[in-house]
């Protein structure tokens, strides 16, 4: 096992680790990818740069069962962007998506010079973001969404039948707002349909998590009196892509979109 768990537990508070694994990119090209962990707040986050120069991090709050993905996208100065545009998606964190957040601090690896590629890859989902979520309220959703949507304050998004889901946790509603949507207005094209720069369209965005923790894997072992115990050994590694489509005023906010 090139990844393990460091077995012993680690003594004093709540651990937070942070390790940085080799990652090869589909198109060949190799990155580092960096995991944090925090046992104490129950939390762990992934950062990536993608082969377009995007910045994608995913945090997962397993606390609050909401994961936040945010891509920093380069912007084309020359067609009258910023710098960088963010956005950010909120969903539901499910159990078993990733492993927990006190095993994530414990991972160590052998060789960090080594090359990863997930062992396993998940597929493809494909999300529809029909809600906007306020920046400033958004902090009782997750305690994280202030310092990881920052630059993303006007763009961040989730999903109706996530907001049902978090209602029924108590999480005040007046932080969603639903966005137009396609039956709605008749005239919303996908932005890449649009030939007009400055029309509200809907817009779509995919990232991939190339490589994350997905699985514990339990060895066996057994005593002199011949009783067999399991234990956590290891991890399964996962890749995963999402594509996010979501409502924009205008056109010029969604430029990678386009027919090529």
């Amino acid at each position: 096992a090139l990844l393990w768990l460091a077995l012993a537990p680690l003594p004093g508070p709540p651990a937070r680790a942070e390790l940085r694994v080799r990652v090869r990119l589909p198109g060949g090209q190799v990155t580092e990818e960096s995991l944090q962990a925090d046992s104490g707040a129950d939390c762990v986050s992934l950062e990536l740069r993608a082969a377009d120069g995007a910045l994608v991090t995913l945090t997962a709050d397993f606390r609050q069962e909401v994961k936040i993905f945010r891509a920093l996208i380069l912007g084309e100065l020359e067609r009258g962007q910023s710098q960088f545009q963010a956005l950010c998606f909120v969903t539901r964190l499910h159990r078993n998506e990733i492993i927990p957040s006190e095993s994530m601090a414990k991972l160590r690896q052998k060789n960090p010079r080594t090359v990863r590629q997930a062992e396993e890859v998940r597929g493809l989902e494909h999300l529809s973001m029909d809600v906007a979520v306020n920046f400033s309220k958004g902090a009782q959703l997750s305690s994280h969404l202030h310092n990881v949507c920052a630059e993303a304050k006007e763009a961040i998004y989730t999903r109706e039948e996530d907001v049902k889901f978090w209602l029924e946790k108590g999480v005040d509603g007046s932080m969603f707002e639903v966005l137009p949507q396609g039956s709605d207005v008749p005239e919303l094209q996908r932005c890449r349909l649009c030939p007009d720069r400055w029309k509200p369209c809907i817009c779509s965005y995919s990232l991939s998590i190339e490589w994350y923790p997905c699985m514990l894997k339990y060895c066996r072992s057994r005593d002199a009196g011949g009783k067999v115990s399991s234990y956590k050994c290891g991890i399964r590694s996962c890749q995963k892509g999402y594509t996010f489509d979501y409502y924009v005023p205008q056109k010029q906010l969604c430029l990678w979109d386009e027919e090529t």
